[in-house]
């Protein structure tokens, strides 16, 4: 059947109410099916708008009882519709434990437990993961696959980054060290943890203000911190990005020559005829 969310799901009867349904709720590709994608999003940008409102104090209190009524409306409204999504199912169980289904759950429960713990009808806003249906209405699941480069140019450079960021990590613990001890507490510096949170909020040149140097050596540390931030801030990205390139070439080139051999390590595949080494990991090639 085509126009599934997942093709792993089946009507749990041929004909009848209960197959229509179905049509209407898992297929995307009809009038109907459109139309009934469209209400639902057109409902959860309404049932988010409200909670969001709702969190403002004065609006609270000018509108706190609509605000209520409506968040019940919606809830109860969700709850039938999860409800129909899992009553035209042969196996309703597959879609209640599928990312799709815990995310309908968790839309209509904070609700309801808002009954036994008071503030908890606040994760309701966890309705607007549910806005990621649009893509299936505009047709937009081909860029899945897209993603799936970034995804993987990113784990094969999880090493790279790795490395980078325990760099970084010995970089915020020294500089946080000497600033303990050429400033003190008297200028804001009470511990080593608090100079270190110092010292990655400049190297990332945020520079909130909450702590600064007073001394006329603290002030040159800060300053040396400052140079080492700008120069190393891209390296990531620059990592990012030569893997994400050799990636699309990869995936754009027709002509290369490359065998199939597949690296243990790191599952990579398409290496050099005569390559001996992973270009991913570097481990050995079987």
């Amino acid at each position: 059947m085509q126009g599934l969310m997942d093709p792993t799901l089946s009507p749990a009867a041929e004909t009848g109410m209960r197959a229509r349904w179905f049509d209407i709720i898992y297929r995307h590709d009809t009038p109907q099916a459109r139309q009934f994608d469209l209400v639902l999003i057109a409902a959860i940008v309404a049932s988010v708008t409200v909670i969001v409102l709702d969190s403002d104090p004065e609006l609270h209190a000018a509108h706190g009882t609509l605000f209520r009524a409506l968040e019940w409306l919606f809830t109860l409204a969700f709850t039938l519709e999860y409800a129909a999504r899992l009553w035209v199912l042969r196996r309703p169980v597959r879609y209640a434990v599928s990312l799709w289904g815990v995310i309908d759950l968790l839309s209509i429960l904070p609700l309801y437990l808002s009954v036994l713990v008071p503030g908890a009808q606040s994760l309701l806003v966890v309705r607007s993961l549910r806005m990621l249906r649009l893509f299936r209405i505009l047709k937009l699941t081909q860029y899945v696959e897209e993603g799936g480069v970034l995804v993987g140019a990113l784990w094969r450079s999880r090493r790279k980054i790795f490395v980078f960021l325990s760099a970084v990590l010995t970089i915020v613990v020294v500089f946080g060290a000497i600033m303990y001890v050429v400033e003190g507490p008297e200028h804001g510096f009470n511990s080593i943890p608090t100079a270190m949170y110092w010292a990655i909020v400049t190297m990332a040149t945020v520079g909130f203000g909450d702590i600064a140097p007073g001394t006329p050596l603290g002030r040159f540390v800060t300053a040396i911190l400052i140079l080492i931030g700008y120069s190393i801030i891209a390296v990531p990205t620059g990592i990012y990005t030569a893997e994400l390139a050799s990636s699309m070439r990869e995936a754009g080139s027709t002509g290369a020559a490359h065998d199939d051999r597949r690296c243990t390590a790191c599952g990579l595949a398409h290496h050099a005829p005569d390559a001996r080494f992973c270009r991913g990991c570097g481990a050995p090639l079987g």
